[in-house]
């Protein structure tokens, strides 16, 4: 059954909600409906609706015209088998001593590295994005000098492949992943249970750091928080406070030409840069609490 995508553009945050919220009383109705900022300094925001019915043309015209966006984009999308089609296109990922892998990949696993095994039917956090790679080689980095931190927090998990990493070579340490999406949070379980790793890793539904049993658990040795440049500098502050001394921030998400700016958000609250690795387009930080 082919699906049907409708995409436009318009300038704000509340603009672009307002025309999500309304896209999402249209008959036919959309099986879901998305806002993302364009990170490009532009002030531009996607909204992008999906349906499984050819979707009225005159309504989106109606509504485009209304909340100040561009003609809506409507495109016809094939069927495709995204299970098949993310296993043919993921390969194994070498990231250090870590190695991740789908299930169709296992027999791959090479001897004396950490073996990490995503689901394919989940492409986000798979470690073939340069943020997740950079975040798990800035962590074997650290591993490798020697570091051992107790307490690691996941922030922002998606399919926790790095609480996961953070599990598997830390025996003794407290692992918590948290995500503010409960299908993250249910994606990571699965993948816990799929490493052998019941009862090392603590999945969380929480809004950044806003969770009492994050909140108990600290002071932190090691934050990971692989999310966007916007929540990475809202939250600049709170990691901030929820690292114990000498604890480290293993930040990414961002592209390069944002990573002045997360910087200087962590600088101000009293973190010390200790290194900054670009792959591709994409930056990731790891800092450090005096």
């Amino acid at each position: 059954m082919p699906t049907y995508s409708a995409l436009t553009t318009l300038p704000g945050e509340d603009a672009a909600q307002g025309l999500a919220a309304a896209m999402e009383r249209m008959a036919p109705e959309p099986t879901g409906v998305g806002v993302f900022e364009i990170e490009d300094g532009s002030g531009l925001w996607e909204v992008g609706g999906y349906f499984l019915e050819q979707p009225d043309a005159v309504m989106l015209e109606v509504l485009a015209t209304a909340f100040g966006a561009k003609p809506f984009a409507l495109s016809e999308l094939p069927e495709v088998d995204w299970v098949a089609h993310v296993r043919r296109e993921l390969s194994p990922v070498d990231a250090g001593r870590f190695f991740v892998f789908g299930s169709h990949d296992a027999d791959k696993v090479p001897s004396g590295r950490v073996p990490l095994q995503i689901e394919a039917t989940v492409a986000f956090g798979t470690g073939h994005h340069g943020t997740t790679l950079g975040c798990l080689l800035a962590f074997d980095r650290l591993l490798t000098a020697g570091w051992r931190p107790g307490r690691v927090a996941d922030i922002g998990c998606g399919t926790a492949v790095l609480a996961m990493a953070a599990a598997a070579t830390l025996p003794q340490a407290l692992v918590i992943a948290s995500d503010i999406d409960r299908v993250a949070v249910d994606v990571a379980e699965a993948n816990v249970a799929i490493n052998g790793l019941d009862g090392r890793v603590e999945c969380l539904e929480a809004a950044g750091l806003d969770h009492d049993r994050i909140r108990a658990a600290g002071p932190w040795d090691l934050v990971f928080a692989n999310i966007l440049k916007g929540p990475l500098i809202e939250l600049a502050p709170g990691i901030a406070a929820a690292l114990a001394t000498g604890g480290r921030a293993i930040l990414s998400g961002l592209l390069a030409v944002q990573a002045d700016s997360v910087v200087a958000a962590y600088v101000a609250s009293g973190l010390t840069l200790n290194s900054r690795d670009d792959i591709g387009e994409w930056s990731t930080l790891v800092l450090q609490k005096s």
